[in-house]
């Protein structure tokens, strides 16, 4: 793997973690009883976008690490996961 492959792999597995992350603990403005005119009553009371965005730094850096390791020793192949043995075993 090289390095390009492996900031890309980081930014996917970062971008995914961001986003599953992004409707954790949300209050919305109609559960806050305090609706800003002109918003819609499910928009977010506080985002926290910049926690969620270091809980996702977090978390996809120990994922990233467990995947590159899995592809850097080999120890899971392309040939393992080819369920219609489409590329014979060696």
């Amino acid at each position: 793997m090289g390095v390009v492959t492996g900031l890309v792999l980081y930014l996917i597995i970062w971008v995914v973690t961001f986003m599953a992350a992004l409707p954790i603990r949300i209050q919305t403005q109609d559960e806050a009883g305090d609706i800003v005119p002109g918003t819609h009553a499910g928009s977010p009371q506080e985002h926290h976008l910049k926690k969620k965005a270091l809980i996702a730094t977090a978390v996809a850096v120990v994922v990233w690490g467990i995947v590159a390791t899995i592809i850097l020793t080999g120890a899971i192949t392309i040939a393992d996961i080819d369920v219609f043995n489409r590329m014979g075993r060696p």
